[in-house]
């Protein structure tokens, strides 16, 4: 199932960004004991059995009446269980259950979406016997656990994984399919209006009027793709929806889809964190990547601003830089049919397969130049190298000692690979192989 997405919700302060963490890994969730710290959404991927799904952690709140609390929290409940495949609903033991608790469990109830019931800080057996009460919730299946420790938790993952089923990873010779993201009033409908010669989508000055995917078959030109722009207002049943949370599950999807994210900045505000993530995300998925820096003509410029603009955003981008950058305005038709012929050079570098002699021929001299460091006493030879069938540009460099190849030479190692073929706007994968 491409995009597999797992939604985590819960009152304030159940342990949903420890639990977050855990599961991608990192300390990525501001974690404090105190009721609504997580006030950004937090998305990440997380693996688990050879699996990857996208995870989104509902956030607390900023402190307001019981009545904010309730009234944010089902309007996330209604979004994660609308837009996910599968919900992760967390509770507290140490509280026993709450009527925040039980009301969310009505909204739940209902799904067709699988739910699973987590009943979290149970770390010793005193509260396993307390936690037996939340099983008058109603749910089939229900998993006690501790975040904090860990213990529990690969139960749960295994039953969420066993909910996606594996695609082959084989070259898709479809269409290209491009998506437009960025944050809302960057002008992702705009550059798309302007690109097809219609009005496909409403376009207004007000942030978050787009909602949804679209996809618009283009075919002018001799050139053919599908454009994807998270657009179109679709108004819901009296629902009021958390836009932010929803345009970023949307983002997310339409990024699963997509060969090329065409990913779009505000030359006047800079590049935000919400960019970086969107372009991080991007980068972990092995997506093609364009840089759209828009409203470039409301910039007061010299010789060197680009320069300096670029410069300044790679720093930020680091350590993948090898991207186009085009600077843009939507408003003028400034560079607008470039970013096409640029995102279509992108998709083919990203389909590029370098025949093994060549691939050889090219790197055994940079390896023979600069040998990987001598680890433990072993001399590291690397004698062979393979292009893997996969979507995502991955080479395999077979060597004796795979394990004791570090970091940095990897980056050189990548560094060459780039230097010798055209890998521009793509992310690529390097393995170590036992020869």
């Amino acid at each position: 199932m491409a995009g597999f997405t797992l939604a985590i919700v819960g009152r304030p302060n159940v342990g949903k960004s420890t639990f977050f963490n855990r599961l991608l890994e990192q300390r990525k969730a501001i974690v404090e004991d105190t009721p609504g710290v997580t006030r950004d959404r937090q998305y990440g991927i997380a693996d688990w059995n050879g699996k990857s799904f996208n995870v989104i952690d509902t956030g607390g709140f900023v402190a307001g009446s019981d009545d904010v609390f309730e009234k944010e929290i089902r309007k996330q409940v209604l979004i994660a269980v609308e837009e996910a495949n599968a919900v992760l609903f967390m509770v507290d033991a140490s509280t026993g259950i709450m009527q925040l608790d039980e009301e969310m469990a009505e909204v739940l109830r209902p799904s067709k979406k699988p739910v699973f019931l987590v009943v979290n800080k149970v770390d010793n057996n005193s509260r396993l016997l307390e936690a037996a009460e939340f099983y008058s919730l109603g749910f089939e299946k229900i998993f006690f656990l501790s975040s904090m420790t860990g213990s529990g938790t690969g139960e749960v993952l295994d039953d969420v994984a066993a909910l996606i089923q594996i695609e082959a990873d084989a070259p898709n010779e479809e269409l290209p399919r491009i998506a437009i993201m960025g944050q809302p009033n960057v002008g992702k409908s705009s550059l798309l209006n302007v690109l097809v010669g219609e009005e496909r989508t409403i376009v207004s000055d007000i942030a978050g009027t787009t909602r949804d995917t679209i996809h618009t078959h283009y075919n002018l030109f001799q050139k053919e793709f599908i454009l994807i722009d998270t657009a179109g207002i679709r108004r819901k049943m009296k629902v009021q929806e958390d836009l932010e949370f929803y345009s970023v599950i949307r983002a997310i999807k339409a990024m699963d889809e997509a060969d090329v994210c065409l990913i779009m900045i505000d030359a006047v505000k800079g590049i935000s964190q919400q960019d970086l993530n969107i372009f991080s995300l991007a980068v972990k998925k092995g997506k093609g990547i364009v840089l759209l820096v828009n409203k470039w003509d409301l910039i007061e410029k010299d010789t060197k601003t680009a320069k300096t603009f670029e410069t300044e955003l790679k720093y930020r981008l680091a350590p993948f830089t090898d991207l186009p950058i085009l600077f843009v305005s939507v408003n003028d038709k400034t560079r607008i049919f470039k970013v096409i012929e640029v995102a279509l050079e992108v998709y083919q570098n990203r389909r590029r397969r370098i025949p093994t002699s060549r691939l050889n021929e090219a790197m055994l001299p940079f390896i023979e130049a600069y040998r990987p460091p001598v680890v433990r006493g072993n001399s590291i030879k690397i004698k062979f190298i393979a292009q893997l069938p996969t979507v995502v540009p991955s080479f395999a460099f077979y060597t004796n000692y795979p394990d004791d190849i570090k970091g940095p030479y990897r980056n050189y190692l990548e560094n060459k690979l780039r230097e010798c073929f055209q890998f521009k706007g793509v992310p690529l994968r390097v393995y170590f192989r036992k020869k």
